[in-house]
């Protein structure tokens, strides 16, 4: 399980790397637990003011669910796969530490919450991201919530039904990528940014960032108990496990031809 979370030290910035490349960084469980407790270590190592997340390999941040994780999934899987990501969220959302997103490449699903959970997102203009999950089958929950923060309802009602990915120029225009820098830069401008972010008073880091989980509290809590009910009773019908696997024949296909 450690393998699929690198976790490294430089100074007083931790670097977390989702490891799974040849899965283009897809979630499953062990790397949902194994990020968590990678966020717990460095949360609790008082040198470290600062935290990045970012990718293994120049194809993706994070494609994702991975498909072949959830297609076996009734409904009762569901509702604790529900609490997996409930317990990564809230780890990401109660850091009293700055955390930034290094993109590289595609940032999908969930992976796309996830980079929104972050404080700050760097990234290059070969970054696509979206909501896709429509396209496999998925209910979205977590991420129309998240997006309506971010860049109110008539957009996330796009990106959700539609599960269109957006290119980094679309991204930076409406505020999701803060920066945008040549791909080969990314790293060194979120070590900058983490950097500058490091050396600010702690006290009020936490605090400011405390309050912006507050502010976002009820939303997020009410999000999850729809997510529940939402996936009990999507994957109680069998359509989640019926467009998984035409999504991963289909893919399988793509690849092969």
């Amino acid at each position: 399980m450690k393998d699929s979370v690198l976790s490294e030290i430089r100074g007083p910035v931790g670097i977390l790397t989702l490891n799974r490349p040849d899965k283009l960084n897809a979630w499953n469980a062990p790397m949902r637990a194994r990020l968590v407790e990678a966020l717990d270590e460095l949360e609790a190592n008082e040198a470290v003011r600062a935290i990045i997340l970012t990718g293994a390999g120049e194809r993706a941040f994070g494609a994702g669910q991975d498909l072949n994780e959830t297609k076996t999934f009734d409904a009762d899987r569901a509702e604790v796969w529900m609490g997996e990501w409930e317990r990564l969220y809230d780890r990401i959302r109660s850091l009293s530490k700055p955390i930034i997103a290094a993109l590289n490449g595609v940032a999908a699903g969930s992976a796309f919450q996830v980079s929104l959970l972050c404080d700050l997102r760097i990234g290059h203009d070969g970054v696509t991201m979206g909501q896709p999950e429509i396209n496999s089958g998925i209910a979205s929950v977590t991420g129309p919530w998240i997006m309506r923060e971010m860049i109110g309802i008539a957009r996330t009602i796009d990106l959700t039904l539609t599960g269109r990915m957006m290119e980094a120029e679309e991204c930076f225009r409406i505020g999701l990528i803060n920066r945008i820098v040549p791909r080969e830069e990314v790293m060194k401008a979120s070590l900058d940014l983490a950097t500058e972010l490091a050396g600010k008073p702690p006290v009020a880091m936490r605090l400011n960032k405390a309050r912006f989980r507050e502010v976002t509290e009820a939303s997020f809590r009410e999000c999850l108990a729809a997510g529940i009910r939402n996936q009990r009773e999507a994957y109680a019908t069998g359509e989640p496990a019926r467009m998984m696997e035409e999504f991963l024949a289909k893919r399988a296909a793509r690849k092969s031809a």
